[in-house]
C-alpha cells in the first residue's frame, strides 16, 4: 500500500515537472511553470519522506531546511544582472550531487558500476564546468578563451583516460580506479571550459544544464528512481535543444562552441574605411525626436543588466505611449548572459508580454521605425554579420536596427563586443551615440521628456 502511494505520489510529480518545464518556455506562463515545479519538488520530497527507504528523518530534514534558507536566502539577495552566475552555481551544485551520490552508491557496494561511473563522469564535468563559468561570468576568472601549448592533445588523453577507467572499474571493481575517475573528470570540466570566450557563455550554461540532467538520469538508474530518470531525461533533453537553439542563432555549430569560443579566432578586422566619425548626442536629442516619432523599438543588452535600467526603460515608455508613440521590445536569442536574460529583466520591471517580440517577429518592422534605442546591446546588432564573410560573427542572425530611420546607441565607449568586432553601425550617418552608463543617460531622457 504505501509503496503504492509513493509511487503515485511520483507519477503526479513527474507529470506536474511536464507541464512545469513547459510553463517557463514562455515569459507569460512562466511563473505558473515555476509554481508547478515547486509544488512537484514538495510531493517529491513528501513522498520520499513517506517512503519505507527513508530512516534517518533527523538528517534528512536538516539537510532540506539547511538546503531551503540558503536557497530563499539567495534568491532574495541575488541581483538580476548576476542570475547567470545564480543559474551557473545551482548547476554545478547539481552536478555535485550526481557525485556524492555516485560515490555513496558505490563505497555501499551497489552493483550499479557502469551508471554509477557515467553519473559521476557527467555530474563532475557539469560542476567544475559550472563553476568555471560562474568564474568567467563573475569577472573572477577571464571572459577571454583561457588555451595553453597542447590543449587539445591535454584533453584528448584524458577522455581517452576517464574512458580507460571506467571500462577497469567495471572489470574490476576496485575503488581506485573508482577515486581516479572522479579526480579525472573534475579536471577535464575545467579544461573543458577555461578554453571557451565570454561570448559563448549562454550557450555554455544551457550545455552544462543538460550535463546535469544526463547525470540524474544515470543516478537515477543507480538508485532505480522512475522520477530521477524521467525528470533527468526532460532537463538533458530541454537543455540539448536550447543549446541548439543557442547556437542556431549566433550560426555556429555546437561543436564549435565547445571546442573553442570567439576568443579563438584570429580577425584581422574589416577593410580600412579610412577616417571614421561617430556623430554624438545628447539625451535631449533623443527625447525630442522620440517623443516625435510614431514607432521606437527599444534594443536592450547587458549593458542595459548592468546599469539595472529596466525600471526606467519602462518609465520611458509610458511616457512616450501617452504621447501617442508606439514601443515595441526586440530580444535576441543570445542577449545577455544567460538564454532569456533580457526577458527576464523587462519581466522584473513590469513591461507587459505583448510588447517583447523575438528577433524573428520583429526583424521586419525595423524598417517602418522611426527610432531603434540601442541600450547596452553590440554584437547582435552588427551588421558585419552579414557582410564580412572573415568576420567570427559572420552569419549570426542580428537584430536589424540599421534599418530604422534614426538610431540611438547608448554605450560608455565604442569599445567592441564580447566578439571583439568593431560595430560600423557606430559610424553610420542615421546613428547618433549617446555615451554614458546606460541608466544615467535614460534617466536624463526621461527628464526631457517630461520638461
Amino acid at each position: 500500500m504505501v509503496n503504492n502511494i509513493v509511487s503515485a505520489s511520483y507519477l503526479i510529480a513527474s507529470i506536474l515537472f511536464v507541464f512545469s518545464i513547459r510553463g517557463l518556455s514562455s515569459p507569460e506562463t512562466a511563473r505558473r511553470g515555476n509554481i508547478l515545479g515547486i509544488i512537484a519538488m514538495l510531493i517529491t520530497i513528501a513522498a520520499t519522506l513517506y517512503s519505507p527507504v527513508t530512516d534517518e528523518y533527523k538528517w534528512v530534514v536538516l539537510a532540506i531546511l539547511a538546503g531551503a534558507v540558503i536557497g530563499i536566502i539567495s534568491g532574495m539577495k541575488v541581483k538580476m544582472t548576476a542570475l547567470p552566475q545564480m543559474v551557473a552555481l545551482l548547476n554545478g551544485v547539481g552536478g555535485l550531487t550526481s557525485v556524492l551520490v555516485s560515490l555513496v552508491e558505490i563505497r555501499q557496494g551497489g552493483t550499479t558500476y557502469i551508471t554509477s561511473s557515467l553519473g559521476l563522469i557527467i555530474g563532475g564535468i557539469a560542476f567544475t564546468g559550472s563553476f568555471i563559468a560562474f568564474g568567467k561570468l563573475q569577472g573572477i576568472i577571464s571572459g577571454k578563451a583561457v588555451t595553453f601549448f597542447l590543449q587539445k592533445t591535454v584533453n584528448l588523453s584524458l577522455l581517452i583516460a576517464i574512458t580507460v577507467l571506467t571500462v577497469m572499474f567495471a572489470m574490476t571493481q576496485n575503488i581506485n580506479y573508482f577515486y581516479a575517475l572522479t579526480a579525472v573528470s573534475l579536471i577535464f570540466g575545467v579544461l573543458a571550459v577555461i578554453p571557451i570566450g565570454g561570448a559563448d557563455m549562454p550557450v555554455v550554461i544551457s550545455f552544462l544544464n543538460s550535463y546535469t540532467g544526463w547525470a540524474a538520469v544515470f543516478v537515477g538508474f543507480s538508485l532505480n528512481s522512475d522520477l530521477l530518470i524521467i525528470v533527468g531525461s526532460m532537463v538533458g533533453a530541454s537543455g540539448a535543444i536550447l543549446s541548439y537553439i543557442m547556437s542556431k542563432a549566433m550560426n555556429r555549430s555546437l561543436t564549435n562552441v565547445i571546442l573553442g569560443g570567439f576568443g579563438n579566432i584570429s580577425y584581422a578586422g574589416a577593410k580600412d574605411e579610412g577616417e571614421k566619425y561617430a556623430r554624438t548626442g545628447s539625451p535631449e536629442d533623443a527625447a525630442f525626436i522620440m517623443k516625435n516619432a510614431n514607432k521606437v523599438i527599444i534594443v536592450p543588452g547587458y549593458g542595459m543588466a548592468v546599469a539595472q535600467a529596466q525600471h526606467i526603460i519602462k518609465e520611458m515608455t509610458g511616457i512616450l505611449q501617452s504621447e501617442g508613440v508606439e514601443v515595441k521590445f526586440a530580444i535576441h536569442p543570445v542577449a545577455g548572459r544567460m538564454p532569456g536574460h533580457m526577458n527576464v529583466l523587462l519581466a522584473e520591471a513590469d513591461i507587459p508580454y505583448e510588447q517583447v517580440f523575438e528577433l524573428e517577429d520583429i526583424n521586419r518592422e525595423f524598417a517602418t521605425a522611426d527610432v531603434a534605442y540601442v541600450i547596452g546591446a553590440n554584437d547582435v546588432t552588427n551588421p558585419l554579420a552579414k557582410t564580412d564573410p572573415d568576420s567570427p560573427i559572420f552569419g549570426m542572425p542580428i537584430l536589424e536596427v540599421e534599418k530604422a530611420k534614426t538610431i540611438f546607441f547608448v554605450k560608455r565607449s565604442l569599445a567592441s563586443g564580447y566578439s571583439g568586432v568593431d560595430n560600423p553601425l557606430f559610424y553610420k550617418s542615421n546613428t547618433t551615440m549617446l555615451y554614458g552608463d546606460a541608466k544615467k543617460v535614460t534617466e536624463q531622457v526621461v527628464g526631457a521628456l517630461e520638461n
